[in-house]
């Protein structure tokens, strides 16, 4: 059987996310301390315990998403999974390539949290709240929400991008609100089944983002990064790389390109992968790995089960 393991992005958390995997694993409880060492701050109480609000706030969400998606793949290699050898292919989902190049080995676990910590922070902070919006629009296919975040610019100094082409017929646009309110009813005009604002706190993966993709070049050019032990599919390219210098560079277009999810899922399907593990909280990308292609059986892989049947899968 030839696997991928994909990785979730903001979105998939969850107040008391990662709490069972502490209680019943031993490295997991120590990733989580790692994490909150690396830090400074007790995020894992965050994560247990909430409030949601602060949880959700995306210098939280980011780094927290990542410990429980490391936690879950460093209790699998407990239990004789090997990344280089069992898995074909990466990918992660926004913050979540963070995660899958962390599992690959290209940055340690530390520098990932720190590098997760100043990118919600830029991405919060390139954008003032309340100037930004993002909107999902289903029922569409990619080129045309694509025409409808341009009809919604118009003559316009407004942004408004396709942000995520997530699934088939599930595209998020991204940018100034006006634009974005504006894209609602145009998209219903061309046959959306339904445009909705989402309760986002800025408007990720678009040109706003530019002084957040600014930051993450800096801090990127000063971590230490080692080849990846299994091939990434990045989302700005949809395609595979090794190389940690594309990698690098395309992490920092990732903050204002568009996240080609469904066209990475098409790779995979196209290239033997006959199952997608969703390595950490939640099962948001296996719901998109259905849509995507029915030809790809879809595990979420983040609770002690799940892992079980995962190694079982595995062996």
């Amino acid at each position: 059987m030839t696997i991928a393991f994909t990785f979730p992005g903001q979105g998939s958390q969850k107040v008391g996310m990662g709490q069972e995997l502490a209680n019943q694993f031993d490295i997991a409880r120590q990733t989580f301390e790692e994490v909150n060492d690396a830090l400074g701050i007790n995020l894992s109480n965050l994560m247990f315990n909430g409030p949601e609000d602060e949880l959700t706030l995306t210098e939280n969400a980011q780094p927290a998403l990542m410990a429980v998606s490391m936690a879950v793949m460093r209790i699998l290699e407990s239990e004789g999974v090997n990344l280089a050898t069992d898995v074909k292919y990466i990918a992660g989902h926004s913050l979540g390539e963070y995660s899958a190049l962390t599992a690959a080995g290209v940055f340690s676990l530390s520098d990932t949290s720190k590098l997760l910590q100043i990118r919600g922070r830029a991405m919060q902070k390139a954008c003032p709240v309340g100037q930004g919006a993002m909107a999902a629009l289903i029922g569409l296919d990619f080129e045309t929400a694509t025409i409808v975040a341009s009809e919604a610019v118009g003559d316009t100094n407004d942004v408004c991008q396709a942000a995520n082409d997530n699934a088939n017929g599930q595209v998020v646009i991204s940018g100034d609100k006006a634009a974005v309110e504006r894209a609602l009813d145009i998209a219903k005009a061309k046959g959306a089944k339904r445009a909705i604002i989402l309760p986002v706190s800025a408007p990720f993966h678009c040109s706003l983002m530019q002084p957040a993709a600014d930051a993450m070049q800096d801090a990127l050019a000063n971590v230490v990064m080692n080849a990846p032990s299994v091939p990434l599919i990045a989302n700005v390219s949809a395609a595979p790389t090794s190389d940690i210098e594309v990698i690098r560079r395309q992490l920092v277009e990732q903050v204002t390109g568009t996240v080609r999810w469904r066209e990475s899922v098409g790779f995979m399907g196209q290239n033997g992968i006959e199952t997608c593990v969703e390595v950490g909280n939640g099962k948001v990308l296996t719901g998109m790995v259905r849509r995507i292609d029915r030809n790809i059986t879809g595990m979420a892989c983040g609770t002690a089960d799940e892992i079980a049947a995962v190694v079982e899968l595995l062996k």
